[in-house]
């Protein structure tokens, strides 16, 4: 595993997901609903943004590994169903639409990971469709915790819209890498 600025920052942000959570444990004495709403928005903002940066810092400082590469993966969808859970637990996001992010992320990773074994895995690469999935994602969930009204607009109804186009593109990606992986599912029963 080699340890360079990237991969810590993908550890970092592995490590903010129990801070993540713990920000609902805490008794509303201690923290208000309103000030757990603001500390998982910057704690999700701040875990989007290392997420960004490690792999532009990797590209840029040519530290890409293999680890780091697997990493970084595991990090966002495990930072992005905790959230979602957090979410479904505050009655902010439907269960339906969790289980078809989380259910959609785990099954294109194992696909990944099979078409991977197989010699084939440039032909599951992230497509532009995933990246616009993950943007409208990261947004609702942005906005679903922020649960405030940002600029006079109600940051719950705009991430709730946000989140149903995110299961939308979700599915639209999914059933789009299942169909490249055809071929290969095919030769391969």
């Amino acid at each position: 595993m080699p340890l360079n600025i990237p991969n810590l920052l993908t550890w970092f942000r592995i490590m903010l997901i129990p801070v993540f959570l713990g920000v609902f444990y805490l008794p509303d004495t201690t923290l208000s609903l309103h000030h757990k709403h603001l500390v998982s928005t910057v704690i999700f903002a701040l875990a989007a943004l290392t997420d960004w940066l490690d792999g532009y810092l990797a590209r840029a400082l040519n530290q890409t590994s293999a680890f780091g590469a697997f990493l970084d993966p595991v990090a966002d969808k495990l930072m992005v169903a905790a959230a979602l859970i957090v979410l479904v637990k505050l009655g902010y996001v439907d269960m339906v639409i969790a289980f078809i992010i989380i259910g959609r992320e785990i099954a294109i990773s194992a696909l990944r990971e099979w078409m991977a074994q197989l010699g084939e895995s440039k032909s599951t690469a992230v497509s532009m469709l995933g990246k616009v999935k993950t943007v409208f994602q990261m947004s609702a969930i942005l906005l679903l915790l922020c649960h405030e009204s940002l600029v006079g607009l109600p940051a719950n109804t705009l991430g709730t819209l946000l989140i149903y186009l995110a299961a939308i593109l979700t599915l639209w990606s999914m059933i789009y890498y299942l169909k490249l992986a055809l071929p290969q599912i095919a030769r391969n029963k």
